[in-house]
């Protein structure tokens, strides 16, 4: 009797050929993970939309009635539309558009950018701008810059200044090159402003207006192109440089000639340094402080920017080494001595604390919301 005819099995026949197979799966699989970016939010749209108009001047009332209602009755016959709410403040009218999950964005931007061209708002306000939450521009760390309580040099608005110049000047420059951080931005403390300060009774006496004397500041203070000169094979950029460079050039600006007279500046005021208007304060242990927000490349793993820069070296050696350099392209920087640093915040942190936790549904955004305009102008 002949045996019956046994069809071939790879799986059987080749045991060697298939173990290292699954080996070999198992192992890139393994390397493969340990390079897959991290992050805290999955990639995803919101279905939401803020139409924000100004209108400068109005009270609270007079934004609901002039500006809110109006692009609600235009907008709430918007297709895939859930909910439609509004904030009306003074000065600004917030109005938001839920969608249904699902629903495509880029329809809906354009669906709803149709209905404002036929809303007639007041002449005063402004071009409504179309806004959209995107998760992806929250800050992945906040550092936070403070004075020691020993150190006197950060008190006061002298103290913010240097703190502030400290963190764009030193701080900031040693973020911005960690391979994953697309930006550091710094907020609080008080920004660094140059104050013209024109006593009106002297602008009356010699006959002139606050516009002449403005418009001969801008004329002495430019920086602008000027062509091209070509050369042979070579071709060089003209620029003309004529900017002030200290407190004494911006008061010896001559603002008009009168009988053989100059009238400089400095005989109308005085040139002061001061700060720009707050529009925020931050706090680290109940002293003020500077806030740095870093924030990630698209495709950069968090853990390891989190990593990279919670290591930067940011002690007292490491910043003299660079206000040596920044002494020597010309910028001034203050020694950094008694500054504290902190991490007020790190999206980072959010794995060990869901170790061996399962959490199943959607994990709700992070309080920090950051929306682009998507419709401005």
């Amino acid at each position: 009797m002949e045996s019956p005819h046994r069809n071939p099995n790879f799986t059987t026949d080749r045991p060697v050929a298939v173990l290292m197979v699954f080996l070999a799966a198992i192992v890139f699989g393994y390397f493969s993970l340990r390079q897959l970016p991290v992050t805290l939010m999955p990639e995803m749209s919101y279905p939401t939309l803020t139409v924000r108009t100004e209108y400068p001047g109005a009270a609270p009332e007079e934004v609901e009635n002039d500006i809110s209602r109006r692009i609600e009755e235009a907008l709430g016959v918007v297709g895939g539309l859930n909910e439609i709410s509004s904030i009306s403040r003074a000065g600004v009218s917030d109005v938001i558009l839920e969608f249904v999950w699902g629903t495509s964005m880029v329809d809906a931007i354009q669906n709803t950018l149709e209905k404002l061209d036929l809303v007639r708002l007041p002449r005063e306000a402004e071009k409504p701008l179309l806004l959209h939450y995107d998760p992806s521009l929250d800050p992945v760390m906040e550092l936070s810059l403070s004075g020691s309580s020993r150190s006197i040099k950060y008190k006061g608005d002298e103290g913010l200044r240097r703190l502030r110049r400290i963190a764009e000047l030193q701080v900031k420059r040693q973020l911005e090159p960690i391979k994953g951080v697309a930006a550091a931005r710094v907020r609080g403390g008080l920004e660094e402003e140059i104050h013209v300060l024109i006593d009106e009774a002297k602008l009356q006496r010699v006959n002139l207006s606050i516009g002449q004397v403005l418009s001969r500041l801008r004329a002495e203070n430019i920086n602008a192109a000027g062509g091209r000169i070509r050369e042979g094979g070579a071709e060089y950029m003209i620029r003309t440089i004529n900017e002030y460079q200290n407190l004494e050039e911006i008061a010896d600006t001559i603002v008009f000639r009168r009988e053989g007279r100059e009238i400089r500046v400095k005989d109308l005021g005085q040139v002061v340094h001061g700060q720009r208007d707050r529009e925020m304060m931050t706090k680290t242990d109940g002293n003020e402080s500077v806030q740095i927000d870093i924030y990630k490349e698209a495709d950069a793993n968090m853990i390891e920017v989190a990593a990279k820069v919670t290591a930067l070296d940011l002690s007292e050696t490491r910043m003299a080494r660079v206000t040596e350099n920044l002494a020597r392209t010309g910028l001034s920087a203050t020694t950094v001595t008694g500054v504290l640093f902190h991490v007020r915040s790190d999206s980072s942190d959010f794995r060990p604390s869901f170790s061996g936790i399962i959490i199943p549904g959607i994990i709700t955004p992070l309080p920090h919301r950051h929306m682009h305009c998507v419709a401005c102008g």
